[in-house]
């Protein structure tokens, strides 16, 4: 059970990571920062992110101004899911 434990609070460490990564070049590409697209580390991190905040998005309500509030919600998600892992 400790290895199955771990593993699964390493995939949550990765996927949190991946959408903070992901909202950090989402934000450099609206300042007109030059990341190019077809990097494919930075594409990876982008769908592994996606994995989780597509879903989000298509559940959450659109917001005026255009503002994405599905990072917080599945880091608030990964936060209680570690939090549960963390306790079993």
């Amino acid at each position: 059970m400790g290895l199955l434990r771990q593993l699964l609070q390493l995939a949550i460490s990765v996927m949190m990571l991946a959408i903070l990564a992901s909202v950090v070049i989402s934000w450099l590409r609206m300042f007109r920062v030059h990341i190019p697209y077809g990097n494919p580390l930075l594409r990876a991190v982008e769908e592994t992110a996606d994995l989780m905040l597509r879903p989000i998005r298509n559940a959450m309500p659109t917001t005026g101004g255009g503002l994405d509030f599905s990072p917080l919600v599945a880091l608030m998600i990964l936060s209680i899911l570690r939090a549960v892992i963390a306790r079993l």
